[in-house]
């Protein structure tokens, strides 16, 4: 797993154009699969995860679907495909098997991109809880790993030290081949950096523990590091995840008074944001006045929305966008540099995959609003720590898909997968949390003089014989 997480790191920072180094990743990823599938013996997980599960093989069953060949008949009544039928036509070529998706082999190039997170999902989900202790130590520390990259890149300036070729010199992308990408690792790593130090805290001894350590560094390099890198959405987005993280962070301390630990952490991480707000003002204000790009953007958004329409209801296939946008783009906004993707994920998967993506992604969200709620409504313990902070950093994903695309990068695509699994699975240790609709049992226990109500999780249990 080890190998794996480190190969989604430093081979999966680019969404195109980098299908040898995809390969390493999807490689490393299929060792973990044969392991996960050694948990999915037990028909109990399919019944405490049925559910994500069965968005999971909706998901990879829609790519495939999608690269299926079609009789001609079929095919060409589709929308959209008039030019391919009139081309064939007008070539006297006849009309052959063809898939549903305008560019089958991306489709199933996306296929194979799905199973390094395919893999750590299902790998998650079967895992104890020091293994998922493990792995988010290992987001936390490959964070701080791209992040200090970039610290070395911005000061370094010659481009030497980028691993993909990178559009400016000077600027942070870390183990990415964009700057935006590097920005929200930082705000997916910042939940779980702040989860390290307050599990640490409510278990005693905290300065004794490495991982409080790691938590303590990581935090304030993350926020001075999203100023640096002055990614538009991830600033925009800073704000609300580090009061989100906070938030989540007194919960986790267990008491109505905070732990002078957090407060003290709390106080350095305000006075932190003041400083870097004084400081890195000026160059942010900067980068938020160049508005050429998003203009941009908002008149590619109306084009990719009424291709949309033309290849409803099944959509054009994923990966079709590139081919899709240039055959509608309007002659006015032709330019040297091609607009590769939406920068809208919603808009794109609605271009791609039509209805049926559209219904995948609604229950995508129904899905994380329940479990998001049942994390925030729970009491503090280390299960329901790492939920918070993982429907914190699922947020932080999905909101950056509505102006990007993070999700298109290996390396992003495989932590939130990851994230998804933490979401789902934590908290699933206490038996009290598998029906979330009854209510906790509570029994009387003698103690001298009074008697106090105490919880069935305060018991004291039996040594275990065996394993």
């Amino acid at each position: 797993m080890v190998f794996f997480v480190v190969a989604a790191f430093l081979f999966g920072g680019a969404s195109q154009l980098n299908q040898l180094r995809l390969m390493v990743v999807e490689l490393a990823a299929l060792p973990v699969l044969v392991l996960a599938a050694g948990h999915y013996t037990d028909s109990a997980i399919f019944k405490r995860h049925g559910f994500l599960l069965g968005l999971l093989a909706a998901t990879l069953a829609l790519p495939l679907i999608q690269s299926a060949p079609l009789p001609p008949g079929l095919w060409s009544g589709l929308p959209g495909r008039e030019p391919m039928v009139q081309a064939l036509t007008v070539s006297g070529t006849p009309q052959g098997w063809t898939a549903l998706s305008m560019t089958p082999e991306l489709t199933w190039r996306a296929f194979l991109a799905l199973i390094p997170p395919t893999a750590i999902l299902l790998f998650t989900l079967g895992a104890d809880g020091r293994r998922r202790d493990g792995l988010v130590t290992l987001l936390v520390l490959g964070a701080l790993a791209s992040l200090g990259l970039g610290f070395v890149q911005m000061i370094e300036g010659s481009g030497r030290l980028y691993l993909w070729s990178h559009e400016g010199m000077r600027t942070m992308a870390g183990f990415f081949s964009n700057r935006n990408h590097l920005a929200t690792l930082c705000l997916v790593a910042l939940p779980f950096a702040a989860t390290l130090i307050t599990t640490a805290v409510r278990r005693g001894e905290p300065f004794q523990r490495p991982r409080f350590w790691l938590g303590v560094v990581f935090v304030p390099l993350g926020l001075i590091g999203l100023a640096a890198i002055q990614s538009r959405a991830g600033i925009a987005l800073a704000l609300p995840v580090l009061a989100a993280t906070l938030l989540g962070a007194w919960i986790a301390d267990g008491r109505r008074r905070p732990n002078r630990t957090v407060t003290i952490l709390a106080a350095v991480i305000g006075l932190l944001v003041v400083v870097i707000a004084v400081i890195a003002a000026p160059p942010i204000i900067a980068r938020f006045s160049e508005a050429g790009s998003y203009d941009a953007r908002l008149l590619a958004w109306g084009v990719v929305s009424e291709a949309a329409r033309t290849y409803l209801p099944l959509g054009s296939g994923i990966g079709s966008f590139d081919a899709i946008y240039r055959s509608v783009e309007p002659l006015a906004t032709l330019d040297p540099l091609y607009f590769n993707h939406a920068h809208n994920e919603f808009l794109e998967m609605w271009l791609e995959t039509g209805w049926p993506g559209a219904a995948l992604l609604i229950a995508f969200l129904v899905w994380f609003g329940r479990r998001s709620v049942q994390a925030w409504r729970a009491p503090a313990n280390d299960s329901r720590d790492l939920q918070r902070a993982a429907s914190i950093a699922v947020l932080a994903m999905v909101l950056h898909s509505g102006v990007d695309y993070p999700l298109r990068t290996e390396t992003m695509a495989v932590l939130f997968a990851l994230c998804c699994a933490l979401l789902e699975f934590a908290g699933q240790n206490v038996a009290a949390d598998e029906n979330p609709g009854r209510k906790r049992r509570r029994i009387r226990v003698r103690t001298g003089r009074t008697r106090r109500p105490v919880s069935l999780e305060d018991r004291p249990r039996p040594a275990r014989l065996g394993t």
